[in-house]
């Protein structure tokens, strides 16, 4: 029974080098334990079998004992093929052992603490009921055991309460570990759910910002000048200012969606039969021509700066978005420079424009109050494909946007 109550500890090792899987390590641990267990039962019994009164009934518990537990090995290396049922069958033959080591086993030797039929076999029971169902189950198990020694082998002898404790002890640590453990896997299953929800919504919200958002801000500024030029309406009787109104209402709801309510599902563009496989390379100057005209110069080396299909259109992305808001916010007569650097290890992407620039803290006023075009569209590509962003301005001096991304990352 001692030995029993160590081996329970082992077990418990496996356990917490287990890590997240908690389940699957520890129901092998223990499958191995009960033939180990069995092996060693084995080994003691035929070394002293000579001295038992009724030998050839222990040789016939041993013979169902072999069976059982070759039987029922792959019942206890998995949590749904070991039910309530097998766990009670392996109780049950367990007190079998131990009351029948009481009928078969010499007085003397029983007196001297001679071991049970079972010895350490029984604890891979408790271990069981510990895996299956807590340090309750556990408990109940081990007591029930415990009774049994003290009932049908030697009564309450000191060495029989001592490996019964020690027993009890073992199985109710290791139910509640187990317990602890299936807990914080739960508890750690959510939050990387909770993660995942987190950046399918940041990159939702970079589609709609890129789209939706920029769409509805165009048609609000158009509809509020084209209804101050006609008056309330247009010839055919539109009326650009509510037009303009409506947009506007709808801009700001789908930016408090975007930073705190839920999202609907929506549907990736399908892409075109023309255009290359978008998981294969791509060449990240090709992407960026399209953003250069009399306002954009693009600056990039002589030949294709190939990155994978999906990273290079995520960076291509965050460019977009970086050009847009020059466009937006650096004034009409402003210029942009977009630089593509191709080094062995990273591609780099500066674009630097020449507007007024902005105040230190002012794209912290601009994401709480739901424009992520920086935050999002353009800092959160990158760091998404494990590269980094960084702005540079100051009032009067433009800004300049540097994005770096990292080949073996990308």
């Amino acid at each position: 029974m001692a030995d029993g109550a160590r081996t329970g500890g082992a077990v418990g090792g496996t356990l917490a080098v287990g890590g997240m899987s908690v389940e699957l390590p520890l129901w092998r641990a223990i499958s191995y334990f009960r033939v180990l267990a069995l092996c060693y039962a084995l080994l003691r019994y035929f070394n002293s079998y000579l001295h038992f009164l009724h030998p050839v009934a222990g040789w016939i518990y041993f013979g169902a004992l072999i069976l059982w537990t070759l039987a029922s090995t792959r019942a206890f290396a998995n949590p749904q093929r070991c039910t309530w049922y097998v766990l009670g069958f392996d109780l049950a033959l367990a007190v079998t052992g131990i009351v029948l080591s009481g009928l078969t086993d010499a007085p003397a030797r029983i007196s001297h603490g001679a071991p049970t039929l079972p010895t350490i076999w029984a604890a891979g029971t408790v271990l069981g009921f510990a895996a299956k169902g807590g340090w309750r189950p556990a408990a109940a198990s081990g007591a029930v055991i415990g009774v049994a020694n003290i009932l049908g082998h030697g009564g309450p002898t000191g060495d029989n309460v001592h490996n019964i404790v020690l027993l009890l002890v073992a199985g109710c640590a290791i139910g509640y570990v187990i317990e602890l453990a299936r807990a914080s896997e739960a508890t750690l299953t959510r939050a990387l759910q909770v993660e995942a929800a987190t950046r399918e919504r940041e990159r939702l919200s970079r589609d709609i910002h890129d789209g939706v958002l920029q769409v509805l801000a165009l048609v609000q500024r158009r509809g509020a000048e084209l209804g101050g030029a006609h008056g309330s309406g247009g010839a055919d009787g539109t009326d650009f200012a509510e037009l303009g109104r409506l947009a506007g209402e709808q801009e700001r709801a789908l930016r408090a969606l975007m930073t705190g309510g839920p999202l609907p599902a929506q549907r990736l563009p399908e892409a075109r039969a023309d255009e290359p496989d978008p998981a294969g390379p791509r060449d990240l100057t090709a992407l960026l021509r399209r953003y250069a005209d009399e306002r954009i110069t693009l600056s990039a080396p002589g030949t294709p700066v190939l990155l994978p299909g999906p990273a290079a259109g995520e960076l291509a992305a965050a460019v977009g978005a970086a050009v847009d808001n020059v466009r937006r916010h650096a004034g009409e007569g402003a210029r942009a420079w977009i630089l593509v650097e191709d080094e062995p290890e990273a591609v780099t992407v500066s674009i630097r424009d020449d507007g007024p620039g902005f105040a230190p803290g002012r794209l912290g006023e601009a994401e709480r109050a739901g424009r992520l075009g920086v935050s999002q569209s353009i800092r959160g590509r990158v760091l998404d494909l494990g590269g980094t962003a960084e702005l540079y301005s100051a009032p009067g001096e433009g800004v300049e946007v540097e994005l770096r991304v990292p080949r073996k990352a990308s």
